[in-house]
C-alpha cells in the first residue's frame, strides 16, 4: 500500500469519525425538546447491545471440553458484579478483560 493511500484511509476515518461526533450536537441543539424515539432508544439500546455482546462472547464456547466454560462465566459474573457495584463501565470492562486474559493464559491452559 502506498503512503498517499494510507494517508487517504486515515483521512477518511478522521472525517468519518468527526462526523459521527458532531451530528448528534447539529441536529439536536438544545433549542427543541429531543423526540421520544430517541430518547427512548438511547435507553433501550444500551442493555441490549451488552446483551448481544455476551451471546458473542460466549457462542464458540465448547461447554462438553474442559474447561467447560467456566473463565467465561467467571469473567462475566465479575464483570457484572463490578459493575453493579461501582457502576463504572470501564472499570468493569476492563477488569473483566483482564481477568480473562490472565485465566486463558495462566490458569486454563
Amino acid at each position: 500500500m502506498s503512503a498517499a493511500r494510507a494517508l487517504t484511509m486515515i483521512l477518511v476515518a478522521a472525517v468519518c469519525t468527526f462526523a459521527t461526533r458532531v451530528a448528534p450536537f447539529l441536529l439536536f441543539n438544545g433549542k427543541k425538546p429531543i423526540p421520544p424515539i430517541v430518547r427512548y432508544l438511547g435507553e433501550a439500546l444500551p442493555p441490549a447491545v451488552i446483551a448481544l455482546l455476551v451471546v458473542y462472547c460466549v457462542k464458540n464456547v465448547n461447554w462438553l471440553a474442559a474447561p467447560h466454560g467456566v473463565p467465561e462465566l467467571l469473567c462475566i459474573a465479575v464483570t457484572a458484579a463490578l459493575h453493579v457495584w461501582k457502576r463504572n463501565n470501564l472499570l468493569s470492562i476492563g477488569v473483566g478483560t483482564v481477568l480473562y486474559m490472565y485465566l486463558i493464559q495462566n490458569v486454563f491452559i
